[in-house]
């Protein structure tokens, strides 16, 4: 596959970021108390929150402003927070989301279509974001780290392989009209090392996590992140925008980090809420 423009300093940014922010990052995980995960990850979904209402107004979706950003927080504190015992908090995202579409002026087609992108939004960002948030304080609440390196190296090491393999032999595109740069091929070679890296985590810090469990999860969670990085792809073509933002140098927005976060940590959450 012919290497497309800029690609050798555009590889170079990315890995200069990826070796500034990873560090700190997992600094904050290890040393920091839980709470400092959570607001790690809540400033990442604000900012992608930001990111992402800026789109949909550009696309002439017109969202819900205020209602977006209490529905947010609702749909985040109820998934950032499993096992509390506290009543449920989607029941005020809709009513926000409804109640303002009722109360703002327009022509109902209009408004109905920025209610709609702005529920999807507020879901989108806080109930998937709030998953990575929950795997940090799951319990036990002492393997709350690990289970993020978990989730951080199966969908950066899957992407890296899937990259590599993908511009070295891929031919078959995985869905065109999407995303042309990624390859059948890519995708199956992003699945093989998001498995090992899974395994490799297994080895550092969860060994009571089985071996077999491990590999499914490697493989789940990083197809789940190619549905998301495809899914945010198809809101970008929509909006007409290449990056959602350009927080990160060679990595766009914050949303374009966050898209296979956002569907693959769901996955880890379920499993550990299940078997553990």
């Amino acid at each position: 596959m012919t290497r497309p423009p800029g690609f050798g300093p555009n590889l170079a940014r990315r890995v200069a970021t990826a070796l500034v922010a990873l560090p700190i990052l997992l600094a904050a995980l290890f040393l920091g108390p839980p709470g400092l995960a959570v607001a790690i990850v809540a400033a990442a979904v604000i900012q992608g929150m930001r990111e992402l209402l800026a789109m949909l107004a550009g696309a002439g979706a017109r969202p819900l402003l205020l209602a977006g950003w209490i529905a947010l927080a609702a749909f985040f504190v109820e998934a950032a927070s499993p096992g509390s015992g506290a009543p449920p908090l989607w029941p005020f995202a809709l009513l926000a989301v409804a109640a303002a579409a009722v109360a703002v002026r327009g022509e109902p087609a209009v408004v109905g279509a920025g209610a709609g992108a702005t529920l999807l939004a507020a879901a989108y960002l806080g109930g998937l974001g709030g998953t990575i948030a929950g795997l940090r304080v799951l319990a036990p609440i002492e393997q709350g780290s690990w289970r993020l390196v978990l989730l951080l190296a199966i969908l950066m090491v899957g992407d890296a392989a899937a990259f590599f393999v993908g511009h070295a032999i891929g031919r078959r595109p995985l869905a065109p009209r999407i995303s042309p740069g990624k390859t059948i091929e890519g995708a199956i070679g992003g699945l093989a090392g998001a498995a090992a890296a899974a395994l490799a985590v297994r080895a550092l810090g969860l060994p009571l996590l089985p071996l077999t469990h491990a590999l499914g999860l490697g493989v789940a969670v990083a197809a789940a992140g190619t549905v998301g990085d495809l899914f945010e792809s198809l809101l970008k073509r929509w909006a007409g925008v290449k990056d959602s933002g350009r927080l990160f140098p060679g990595h766009g927005g914050m949303l374009d980090r966050l898209d296979s976060l956002l569907f693959g940590a769901p996955v880890l959450y379920w499993y550990f809420v299940a078997f553990h």
